[in-house]
């Protein structure tokens, strides 16, 4: 199977081949053929959940520090505002989507918006030759069963979308592709519109502490002689 990083270099967003996210990779996707001895599928997903959690995966990576969906400075306000008003414009802007990818590598779930990334650079293959190549990769990374970055996707949609990959068009993943982002639209699209770091994109400026309290001036003794004065006169 094609390595999917050199198939669609977009998914690779943090690294370059000898870094250890292009290694990981690399080894992640590489799967033992299937045989009874094969361990289960969850077994398979609990592996791939501590792999995607070791720290040389996200070594040299930012992007899943809260406060760093993408420099404060480079997005306007009224930029981020848009991506509020739909999930649509949200992707189909290049900082948007590079800000929303780094949302959910902060919560493992990036192998929705890798899935949907591929789809979109499957269907701007120049050639058909192209076609067969990207459509295996895509499907052996991210539908077929116990796939390295499995997405969830209903068993029809799955189905179909596997027989089309036989002779595939560039219309092959478009149903598989909006099931996904259906997903992400109900799912992780309200949770980054509620993220610390996307409200601090609209208010213009990076995630700040909580402003220092002005120090109240010392009370003196005059001070306490007045008022026991003050008291004893109303008296």
């Amino acid at each position: 199977m094609e390595n999917p990083l050199l198939l669609f270099p977009q998914l690779n967003i943090s690294a370059s081949k000898d870094k250890p996210y292009y290694k990981v990779m690399k080894s992640a996707i590489k799967e033992e053929p299937h045989t009874a001895s094969k361990p289960g599928a969850k077994q398979k997903r609990n592996r791939l959940s501590l792999l995607l959690q070791k720290p040389e995966f996200h070594e040299g990576d930012h992007l899943g520090k809260p406060g760093n969906l993408t420099k404060a400075e480079s997005v306007s306000p009224e930029e981020a505002v848009k991506w509020g008003e739909s999930f649509d414009n949200l992707l189909s802007e290049k900082a948007g989507l590079d800000a929303f990818t780094k949302f959910l590598k902060t919560e493992f779930s990036e192998e929705n918006i890798e899935f949907w990334i591929a789809c979109e650079d499957y269907k701007k293959s120049k050639s058909a030759h192209e076609l067969l190549p990207k459509a295996k990769t895509i499907f052996e990374t991210f539908l077929q069963k116990d796939a390295p970055k499995e997405v969830n996707l209903d068993f029809h949609t799955r189905e179909v979308t596997r027989q089309g990959v036989a002779q595939p068009l560039r219309t092959t993943f478009d149903a598989a592709q909006s099931a996904v982002q259906r997903l992400m639209e109900q799912d992780s699209y309200p949770r980054f519109l509620r993220s610390s770091p996307y409200l601090s994109l609209l208010r213009g400026r990076a995630p700040s502490r909580a402003p220092l309290r002005r120090r109240s001036r010392s009370f003196t003794s005059g001070d306490f002689q007045g008022l026991h004065r003050a008291g004893t006169t109303e008296l």
